[in-house]
């Protein structure tokens, strides 16, 4: 149940790049994060006296505000994508900017002929929903690591994955295809603390829009 009225507001972070903006943010709009600065092995931490900060992983983050026990979250549009679930996205916070592209080796003719391509991907389902758009047959094998390996090794005819600079590409004879979608930091909410605690959020929400 969401018992949320004896508790500050609970934002779960994503640890990392997203979590370092995102209290920089938090400080710019006045909050006290000197727990978050000094955390040490803490994992839940007191943001000013209205907010308690979660540090999680990225799809953790989706879990906890799904179910009720964060009020909030700040998580890349990737993790939204490839895990979908159930609350409201709020904010597009701006930072963690990169996107999602559609790579492969240098000169690759990827689009030509009507054989079943295999796409190595992180994100099996971004790949299948983008595809399927396409109305394309694709056999995707999901890839745990450096999923540049793949087509370099002949285990895919492309890769789907975050490019940022595309630095990493360059470096091993790969080149974008095609961009997928643009991708960043978003503040989730979950939806049933919307309701019990809309004043709280939505002066939250205002602040953060106003320092972005």
């Amino acid at each position: 149940m969401n018992n949320t009225k004896k508790r500050p507001l609970r934002l779960a972070l994503t640890k990392g790049r997203l979590e370092k903006d995102t209290v920089a943010l938090l400080e710019k709009i006045g909050y006290d994060c000197k727990a978050l600065h000094e955390k040490g092995r803490k994992l839940i931490l007191p943001v000013g006296d209205s907010i308690e900060a979660v540090l999680a992983k990225a799809a953790d983050v989706i879990t906890y505000v799904e179910n009720g026990v964060c009020d909030m979250g700040v998580v890349g549009k990737d993790t939204i994508m490839e895990a979908g679930g159930k609350f409201f996205e709020v904010a597009d916070l701006g930072f963690g900017r990169c996107r999602f592209a559609l790579a492969g080796k240098k000169g690759g003719d990827f689009y030509q002929g009507y054989n079943v391509k295999t796409i190595a991907t992180k994100y099996p389902n971004v790949a299948r929903a983008f595809f399927e758009k396409k109305g394309m047959d694709v056999d995707i094998v999901k890839i745990e690591g450096s999923v540049e390996l793949a087509p370099l090794l002949n285990l895919s005819d492309a890769i789907v994955d975050i490019v940022e600079t595309g630095g990493t590409l360059k470096e091993n004879g790969l080149e974008v295809y095609e961009e997928i979608s643009p991708l960043s930091a978003r503040l989730i909410v979950n939806r049933v603390s919307i309701k019990l605690r809309q004043h709280e959020i939505e002066a939250l929400v205002k602040s953060i829009e106003a320092n972005l």
